[in-house]
């Protein structure tokens, strides 16, 4: 008998007391972050792509495509951050916009998810937030989940609708300017080892913009010529 199931015999209160005990071990539960694999997969036509696979532990995403399939990127919504990480190169990079995956598969609020959306955005490219609209409109089943649908129109090619569901806090689709819907397909609730979501040790960050300006300041750099 726990110490509460005890507290609750003494002050006699009964089934109510129970009850409370009931709601305060479930509340870790539901505070506890969500995890859970998906396959991301896009259509378009009638024809379907896999695109990668995708891993999610709370407010961290790993998300791995078959367009780069030499390294995976790593997402914090929280901080917010996003890395492409390239295990045998022994180096990791900010993704900037290595994948468009990394501005929309990200775990979001459910009730104010262009926050978190932009956040990731903005890692990107400077974003203007003038020209960054974000709308709720209204609720669907997607694959018998329920979801929270928004709409976002953003500066060229940042544009596109979200399904999120609830429960999980995650966009399970997406529907991009052109037509091309991505949906976290074949979702497993399963747990996700902390360290997938982590910079694997020893590795070291390579900065292209620092690479730029040191061959900028070396005898090989040749200066592109004028316009006339």
């Amino acid at each position: 008998m726990t110490r509460d199931e005890k507290t609750c015999k003494g002050r006699r209160r009964g089934a109510a007391c129970l009850f409370a005990v009931a709601i305060l071990a479930a509340a870790p539960i539901e505070a506890t972050a969500q995890q859970f694999s998906a396959d991301l997969v896009a259509r378009k036509d009638d024809t379907a792509t896999v695109m990668g696979t995708l891993r999610v532990s709370g407010g961290k995403a790993r998300i791995e495509t078959t367009a780069l399939p030499d390294g995976f990127f790593l997402l914090d919504a929280a901080r917010p951050a996003a890395y492409f990480v390239r295990p045998a190169a022994h180096v990791y990079m900010n993704a900037m916009q290595s994948s468009p995956l990394t501005q929309l598969f990200v775990p979001v609020d459910p009730d104010d998810p262009c926050r978190q959306w932009q956040a990731m955005a903005q890692l990107s490219a400077p974003v203007d937030l003038s020209t960054w609209h974000c709308q709720h409109d209204g609720q669907e089943a997607i694959a018998g989940r329920s979801t929270e649908i928004y709409r976002i129109a953003g500066p060229s090619g940042l544009s596109f609708t979200g399904w999120i569901e609830r429960a999980r806090s995650f966009p399970v689709q997406i529907k991009t300017v052109d037509g091309t819907v991505i949906s976290a397909d074949h979702i497993r609730d399963e747990p996700q080892p902390a360290q997938s979501f982590e910079i694997p040790a020893g590795l070291r960050k390579f900065d292209p913009q620092a690479l730029i300006r040191r061959i900028q300041q070396s005898d090989v750099w040749v200066e592109p010529p004028t316009s006339q």
